[in-house]
C-alpha cells in the first residue's frame, strides 16, 4: 500500500500540489467579474436551459462584441456528471458555478498545462521540472486565472499543448494548436504563432509547402466549426473572432476602456504574474542555448502586443507557462552550481537582488539577506498573498447578494423582486448566484432612480446610496488599495474591515529590509436598499450602511 501511494504522489504530485491551491482559490473567490460574464452565463444557459436558446442571457444582453461558445460548450459537457449530483442533492446553483463549472475548467487548463511538464521532464530533466512547479505554485496569477472563464484562458489551454507539442518536436501540430486557438478563442494569439511559424521557417524545422499542406485543413475546418456552432448560437451567420479582430485591432476600439504605455507588460504585468521567476526567466535566455529559441517568439508576442494602447495582464496570461519554463532551467542551473564561488555569487545576486513590482513602485531586497533562498520564497509568498487578499476582497455584489439572500426572505409574499444595476452586475453576481421562487431578478439598464419606486421592486442591490422610495439597509465593501512603504522593525500588518489583523513577520534574528504593507479600511462599493412600503423589511435586524 505505501509502495503504491508512494507510486501516486511520484506520478501525481505536483499535479495534487498545483491543482490543491487552484481549487483553494475556487472555494475563497468563488464569484466572477464583467470579463468573464459571457461565458459563464453561457455555460448557466447550456446547463440549465439546454436547448431553449430564447432564455438564453446573451440575447438580451449581447455585450459590445460578440464571443463564440465552444469553450462554454466544452466545459459544460464536462461539467453535466457534477451537475447531476448537484440537482439531485437539491443544492444552490452556486455549487453548480464552484464545483461544477470552474472547477472542471481547472482540470482542463491544469491538464495540458500537465501535458507541458512531462515535455518540460523529457527535454531538461526531473530538477527543472521540480523548479518549474515551484515556481508555478509561488505565482499567484497563473493558477488563480486557470479556473475562470475568460477566453485568454479557453486560449491559454490549447497553447499549452501548442509548447508541448513544440518542445516534442512536432511543430505541425504545435501551428495547428495555435491555428485553433487564434480562430476559435482569441485573435491576438496570431501574434503568437505568426513569430513561431517564422522562427520554424527560418531554423528549418518545417517547411513551407508542408505547413501550408498540413495547416490548411485545420485553419478551413476551425473556421467552418466556429461558424457553424455560434450561427446556431446567436441566430445569425457569424464568426466571433472576426468581428473582435475587426473592433480591436482594425477599429482600436478596445482603447475606450483604458489604456498603458508601450512598456507595462515588461514594467508592471510580468513582474506581478512572474514574481521570482522574472529575473530568473532573463538568466535563463542567457545560460542555456535550448531556452532562447522557445523563449524568442513568445517574447515577441508580448513585444507586438505591446503596440495596442489597451492593454491587461490576463492579455498575456498564455506567454506565462514558457517563460516560467526559462525560469525553471536559470534556478536549475543556480542551484546545481550553488558551491562554486562564481555560482554561489550569482545566487546571491539573483535570490536577494530582485525587483518586484506593486502599486507602480519598483522595490529592491540586497545585501541585508543573510540566507537569500529563505527571501526568494518569502517574496514571492508574500507578494501571492497580498494579490490573495486584494483578489478576495474584489467581488462585493456577489457577497451583497448572498447575504441578501440569507437576511431578506420573507414568508408572505409570493415574490421578492431584485434590481442589480449595472455596476453590481460587473462586480460578482452572475445567474449563479441567483436562487429559485420567490426570488426574481432584473437587470433591467436605464431606470432613472425617480422610477424605482413606482416599478414595485422588493430590493435593490446599487452602487447608489440613497433612493427615493427605499431604504439603505446594508452596504457592502470591496477592496481599495495597498500601501507600500519600506521600513523597519521587518513586520508586515494587514488590516481591514471585515478580516482580523494578519501579522507576518520575516525572521526576526535575520537582518532584513521589509516592507509595511497596509490595506487602507475597505471603502462601501454598493448598499442593499429595501422598499420603504413593506413592513417585514423594515423589521429585519439589518446591519445599517453607516
Amino acid at each position: 500500500m505505501a509502495s503504491k501511494s508512494s507510486q501516486f504522489l511520484r506520478s501525481h504530485g505536483y499535479d495534487l500540489l498545483l491543482g490543491s491551491i487552484a481549487a483553494f482559490y475556487v472555494f475563497a473567490v468563488p464569484y466572477t467579474k464583467v470579463e468573464e460574464s459571457f461565458n459563464i452565463q453561457a455555460m448557466h444557459d447550456i446547463l440549465y436551459h439546454r436547448h431553449r436558446l430564447e432564455n438564453y442571457d446573451h440575447l438580451e444582453f449581447p455585450g459590445v462584441v460578440p464571443r463564440t461558445f465552444i469553450g462554454a460548450l466544452i466545459v459544460s459537457v464536462l461539467a453535466s456528471p457534477i451537475m447531476g449530483v448537484i440537482n439531485l442533492l437539491r443544492l444552490s446553483k452556486i455549487y453548480a458555478l464552484i464545483a461544477g463549472v470552474r472547477l472542471a475548467l481547472g482540470c482542463v487548463v491544469l491538464s495540458t498545462l500537465r501535458f507541458f511538464r512531462v515535455q518540460v521532464r523529457h527535454k531538461f530533466g526531473h530538477q527543472v521540472e521540480a523548479f518549474f512547479v515551484i515556481l508555478t505554485a509561488l505565482q499567484f496569477h497563473l493558477l488563480f486565472y486557470c479556473t475562470r472563464p475568460l477566453p485568454n484562458i479557453l486560449a491559454l489551454a490549447v497553447a499549452n499543448m501548442a509548447y508541448a507539442y513544440w518542445l516534442r518536436g512536432n511543430f505541425y501540430k504545435a501551428l495547428n494548436c495555435l491555428i485553433f486557438a487564434t480562430i476559435v478563442f482569441r485573435c491576438d494569439m496570431l501574434l503568437l504563432l505568426c513569430p513561431l511559424a517564422l522562427e520554424l521557417l527560418l531554423t528549418k524545422s518545417i517547411s513551407l509547402c508542408k505547413a501550408i499542406k498540413y495547416c490548411i485543413g485545420p485553419t478551413v475546418l476551425s473556421i467552418g466549426f466556429t461558424i457553424m456552432v455560434d450561427s446556431i448560437m446567436w441566430k445569425k451567420i457569424l464568426w466571433p473572432e472576426f468581428e473582435v479582430f475587426w473592433f480591436n485591432s482594425v477599429l482600436n476600439r478596445s482603447s475606450e476602456w483604458g489604456t498603458h504605455s508601450f512598456h507595462w507588460y515588461f514594467t508592471s504585468a510580468l513582474p506581478r504574474s512572474l514574481l521570482a521567476a522574472y529575473p530568473l526567466f532573463l538568466l535563463g535566455v542567457l545560460i542555456d542555448r535550448r531556452v532562447l529559441i522557445f523563449v524568442l517568439p513568445v517574447f515577441s508576442f508580448i513585444l507586438l502586443y505591446s503596440k495596442l494602447p489597451h492593454k491587461e495582464l490576463r492579455f498575456i496570461i498564455s506567454s506565462v507557462p514558457m517563460l516560467n519554463l526559462s525560469a525553471a532551467v536559470a534556478a536549475n542551473r543556480i542551484y546545481n552550481n550553488r558551491k562554486k564561488t562564481l555560482w554561489k555569487f550569482l545566487n546571491l545576486i539573483m535570490l536577494g537582488l530582485f525587483f518586484i513590482r506593486l502599486d507602480g513602485h519598483f522595490i529592491c531586497c540586497h545585501k541585508y539577506v543573510l540566507h537569500p533562498n529563505i527571501l526568494f520564497f518569502l517574496c514571492s509568498l508574500g507578494c501571492t498573498l497580498v494579490f490573495f487578499l486584494a483578489s478576495y476582497d474584489n467581488y462585493p455584489s456577489g457577497n451583497a447578494l448572498k447575504d441578501l439572500h440569507q437576511i431578506g426572505h420573507l414568508n408572505n409574499t409570493d415574490e421578492l423582486w431584485v434590481h442589480i444595476d449595472t455596476f453590481s452586475a460587473m462586480n460578482g453576481i452572475s445567474r449563479f448566484c441567483e436562487n429559485d421562487s420567490p426570488w426574481r431578478y432584473s437587470k433591467e439598464e436605464g431606470i432613472p432612480l425617480e422610477e424605482f419606486f413606482r416599478r414595485n421592486f422588493t430590493y435593490l442591490v446599487s452602487e447608489q446610496l440613497d433612493v427615493d422610495g427605499f431604504k439603505c439597509l446594508q452596504h457592502a465593501s470591496g477592496f481599495s488599495r495597498v500601501r507600500l512603504q519600506s521600513s523597519l522593525p521587518p513586520i508586515i500588518l494587514v488590516e481591514n474591515q471585515h478580516h482580523s489583523p494578519c501579522l507576518v513577520a520575516f525572521f526576526t534574528h535575520y537582518r532584513v529590509l521589509t516592507f509595511n504593507i497596509s490595506f487602507q479600511v475597505k471603502e462601501p462599493k454598493l448598499y442593499i436598499h429595501g422598499n420603504t412600503k413593506i413592513k417585514d423589511i423594515m423589521q429585519i435586524n439589518w446591519a445599517g450602511c453607516s
